[in-house]
């Protein structure tokens, strides 16, 4: 009982370990490594999430894995039986929010509030897209047998892919922020878990979904702002995901 939810609440926490890449310690200080705003993630973030999302495909194929699965979730409702909470409905918006938050207090990020918030609609679009693809091919019962959306955690995954944001945007200013942020989106993950809403598996692939779709958003931004916007300094660019008819993609619109 006690080693399943250690390896529950560790593998939620893993990514904390990857934000702390970025830094360099003195004898008297933690300095960030400044990057530009438009660098490019190193190959080597991907991984973490990556492996996340194939831990979740092989649930399905690894009886050693799904068992894992079933394990964790007998001992959470044997501990917590009827246990019921809406705070991961609200939990996942709050990395997000955050953003804007230290922004209001006047704690500058890595981009202004018209980069920032297309960054977050690009990675939230790619997030629904993939998590609406992962459901409908999957078609994975909830714990609960409500209905057969159980893969991945969508909440998770957003609550991952805001923290992620908040990292991306106020690593430099200081880990701590991406800590937190992290912090809350296990949370939100093992809610969903106690709340007999998801299967372990889901909840760590939907991790990796959500942390993937930001850094996706974050790589291929710059390269989207450079094909489509303009020379000129008044001209805007906005990028937003659409969803019409069972297919998802973009518009573009400039303003000259």
């Amino acid at each position: 009982m006690f080693w399943n939810k250690l390896i529950f609440f560790s593998i939620l926490i893993l990514p904390l370990g990857a934000i702390a890449q970025d830094t360099v310690k003195t004898d008297s200080s933690v300095i960030i490594k400044k990057q530009s705003s438009y660098s490019h993630p190193p190959l080597t973030a991907f991984i973490p999430p990556a492996v996340f999302v194939t831990y979740g495909i092989l649930s399905f194929h690894i009886k050693g894995i799904r068992q894992i699965d079933y394990n964790v979730y007998n001992d959470m409702q044997k501990d917590h039986p009827g246990f019921k909470t809406h705070a991961d409905n609200y939990l996942q918006y709050a990395p997000g929010v955050a953003v804007y938050a230290l922004n209001l207090a006047g704690i500058q990020g890595k981009h202004n509030f018209a980069d920032r918030t297309i960054l977050y609609v690009l990675s939230e679009g790619i997030f629904a897209g993939s998590t609406f693809l992962g459901k409908r091919i999957s078609h994975r019962s909830r714990p609960s047998n409500a209905d057969e959306y159980s893969f991945p955690s969508g909440h998770t995954g957003n609550a991952f892919a805001s923290a992620e944001f908040l990292t991306q945007e106020y690593g430099d200013v200081s880990p701590w922020y991406g800590i937190a942020g992290y912090s809350v989106a296990a949370a939100t993950g093992v809610l969903r878990v106690y709340n007999n809403a998801h299967w372990f598996s889901d909840v760590v692939a939907g991790a990796g979904v959500g942390i993937l779709s930001t850094k996706f958003a974050y790589l291929i931004y710059p390269l989207l702002k450079q094909t489509f916007g303009s020379g000129k300094k008044d001209a805007s660019t906005v990028i937003m995901p659409t969803y019409q008819n069972s297919m998802f993609g973009f518009t573009f619109v400039k303003t000259l």
